[in-house]
């Protein structure tokens, strides 16, 4: 089988070849261009470090490195006009779009501003940008109806019309470029979101209170992220529907480590019927598998997730509550797809040996690939100090083990 093949097998809940691999389709199977670096120098492999994303820092990896690693998905990335080089410590630098300009602070941070506002701040020695504007913050109910909406949502600066062209540029040809010229899973990063777009122009403080004590604001905020979003996915999917195998939608963080940030009866009255609205507008206008981005304890929303048409969830927080991968599997494993879940990322992955990498990934796989329906990467992006050597195990060990019929393992 093909990598196209093989993504298209677990999504209809068949058992391929193997289990496909994903690195850096979407945000949370990337890899810091820190570890990118040093994989690639680990490997032998000529480094030409790009980010599209730089406000987490994240590599593009490059055909060589995706091939070596045996991966099968690729996101499809729109290009920008121009590529400047940015040091990222002694050892290289990697390539941004010429638009990120970054001003030096005498305390050897970085901050970038919009004007006179501070949008993202690097502290110094820090591996990637802090969000520290929310635009929306001291909003009344009725500046909703003037705000200019920016897109995607989750990575937003102020608000300008003419934005959508940083998002949108050369997608199509890029799009059809690797439909015609490679056999990957093509992947659309969409990026629009509702819940946490909310949390990200209100604030997480004044969100979660007003969320209970003024939720006309955000339920009015929710309704215009979906307004804005669909208008945005029309513009998006005219581009590329007729390449793409999977759409990318999210975030929608609304798990943490032992629960979720608001209870499963406020989520099913506010925010389930904005997001179906947008979701099947999506998948009413293209043929792509829809994946929905939702970190941390939200094993109480797959049912709900799976009811309003979603594909495949990531990242697949093993580690949080309520999330063990067998239990997921026996309960949901027929009806969606989990796409990472195949290594914790908080403890194993950046601590751990290559010997753990690779009991960790045997027992994720031994859990989620039977039947189909599992779409290996590590549970959220690769940190900056992950030792090469981890994830050379990390992916090895997908490939090597991920065959099917799966062998099974034992204990945890």
């Amino acid at each position: 089988m093909n990598s196209r093949e093989r993504v298209r097998a677990v999504f209809e809940h068949r058992e391929p070849d193997r289990v496909p691999i994903d690195m850096g389709s979407i945000g949370a199977t990337g890899i810091s261009v820190h570890a990118y670096g040093n994989l690639c120098r680990h490997l032998g492999i000529e480094c030409r470090c790009r980010t599209f994303d730089p406000v987490l820092q994240l590599a593009i990896p490059e055909n060589q490195v995706l091939e070596r690693l045996h991966v099968d998905l690729k996101a499809v990335l729109p290009k920008p006009d121009m590529w400047i080089d940015k040091k990222i410590d002694e050892s290289m630098t990697c390539a941004v779009p010429d638009s990120w300009r970054p001003v030096a602070m005498p305390d050897g941070s970085e901050v970038v501003y919009e004007g006179d506002v501070v949008l993202f701040k690097r502290p110094e020695g820090g591996y990637y940008f802090d969000h520290v504007f929310w635009p929306l913050a001291d909003a009344m109910i009725d500046d909703l109806d003037n705000f200019v909406w920016p897109a995607p949502f989750s990575f937003y600066k102020l608000p300008d019309k003419n934005r959508l062209d940083i998002y949108l540029g050369g997608l199509k040809e890029e799009a059809r470029y690797w439909r015609d010229n490679s056999e990957y899973a093509l992947v659309g990063n969409f990026g629009g979101s509702i819940y946490e777009a909310a949390t990200g122009l209100m604030g997480y403080e004044r969100f979660l209170t007003d969320i209970i004590q003024n939720r006309a604001f955000v339920e009015k905020l929710f309704d215009k992220l979906v307004e804005s979003n669909i208008e945005y996915a029309k513009r998006y999917l005219d581009l590329v529907a007729d390449y793409i195998d999977v759409i990318m939608t999210g975030g929608e963080d609304i798990g943490m480590q032992g629960g979720m940030e608001i209870s499963p009866a406020l989520y099913r009255e506010i925010v389930k019927p904005r997001q179906e609205k947008l979701w099947k507008c999506i998948k009413n206008s293209c043929d792509a598998y829809l994946v929905v981005h939702c970190c941390g304890s939200m094993s109480d929303i797959i049912e709900d997730f799976i009811e309003i048409g979603v594909d495949a969830i990531n990242p697949v927080q093993v580690s949080a509550r309520n999330m063990d991968s067998g239990a997921l599997k026996r309960r949901f494993g027929d009806r969606i797809t989990f796409w990472g879940g195949g290594c914790d990322t908080q403890r194993v992955l950046p601590f751990g040996t290559a010997e753990d990498v690779e009991k960790e990934a045997k027992r994720r796989i031994s859990d989620f690939a039977p039947g189909g329906g599992f779409i290996f990467s590590q549970v959220h992006t690769i940190q900056a100090d992950v030792k090469p050597e981890n994830i050379v195990s990390l992916f090895d060990t997908a490939y090597e083990y991920g065959s099917y019929p799966i062998r099974t393992v034992g204990g945890k």
